[in-house]
């Protein structure tokens, strides 16, 4: 009932244009699903059509299938949760010949999420995905390089570059360098995979936490360590797409703790030109069609006919 009335409620609501252009890519309106949250839409597909989603960032892919952590590897905590799932996955091939089919049966954009142990494992997979012609690549630097002691990509500007440009260099879509917060200073991150091609950024992925059980005096998770996100990490990400605007000229997906419209709106004035909706999704399935309608409301109510109006308009003190 609650997503017939969401579609109603969003027809009730002034014609303004919620489409954005991203990367050369047109998103018909900017709520995007994060990565790890909504699978590969089937199960979300029961909720509703999903072919009303600007985008879908699929889970992350591998090369090889993957089991992931052994459980408990999810969380609840204040605000939020913790998650050590642990890339979880059928594999590359696996995704292409089963899950991709599907997605193409919707019309909304594909994104898909990879991530290697090695340089040649990201250039690897980004051939595969793009000869299978999804939308858009979102490379994931937050698995550790083995290469170089277990170390995460992500962590180094050196590492983040090498890693976008062999991306780069054996893909023929566009390529998004996804950032991850466990960072110093996320800007030179952010300028070191612009410098090596990225043709856009999203950011924040989770925030490296851990909880432990007082009885136990053991960690809540398998993994001991895992990601925190939900509202806990919302003020960190607009803190960090904001810098991250102001430091580069390619287009930014933000995300990391937004639960509703307003938050989207937020994200959107800090920078982003799209917005992730992950946590969301678990705690409520059709959260992501409510903030597209409240993304809709708030344009019409302040007078602005377009999404891309909102980006980067935050007012400083």
């Amino acid at each position: 009932m609650g997503v017939h009335m969401d579609i109603s409620a969003a027809q009730n609501v002034k014609d303004v244009d919620l489409s954005v252009n991203f990367a050369g890519v047109r998103f018909k309106n900017p709520v995007v699903t994060a990565s790890g949250t909504f699978g590969f839409g089937r199960e979300y597909s029961e909720y509703y059509d999903i072919s009303m989603l600007g985008g879908i960032c699929v889970k992350g892919l591998t090369l090889k299938p993957r089991l992931g952590n052994n459980p408990p590897r999810v969380a609840e905590t204040p605000m939020g949760m913790l998650n050590a799932v642990g890339f979880q996955n059928p594999g590359v091939d696996a995704f292409i010949s089963n899950e991709l089919p599907f997605l193409r049966e919707h019309n909304t954009v594909v994104i898909a999420n990879l991530t290697g142990d090695t340089v040649e494992e990201f250039a690897l997979l980004a051939e595969k995905l793009s000869d299978a012609k999804v939308d858009i690549l979102e490379v994931n630097v937050s698995c550790p390089n083995i290469k170089s002691g277990g170390i995460q990509f992500g962590t180094s500007p050196d590492a983040v570059a090498r890693v976008t440009e062999a991306v780069k260099q054996r893909s023929r879509i566009p390529v998004m360098v996804k950032l991850s917060p466990n960072v110093t200073d996320i800007s030179a991150i952010a300028r070191a995979a612009e410098a090596a091609g990225a043709d856009a950024l999203s950011l924040i992925n989770t925030l490296l936490g851990m909880r432990i059980n007082t009885s136990t005096r053991k960690p809540v998770l398998s993994n001991n360590t895992g990601g925190l996100s939900g509202p806990a990490i919302f003020p960190v990400a607009v803190r960090m797409v904001w810098q991250v605007y102001n430091a580069v000229k390619i287009p930014i997906l933000g995300m990391g703790g937004i639960m509703h419209g307003d938050n989207a709106v937020e994200m959107m004035l800090a920078g982003a030109r799209l917005v992730g909706v992950g946590t969301a999704n678990i705690a409520e399935p059709t959260a992501p069609l409510t903030i597209i309608k409240e993304i809709k409301e708030h344009l019409t109510s302040n007078d602005m006919d377009n999404a891309a109006e909102l980006t980067g308009k935050v007012i400083l003190n």
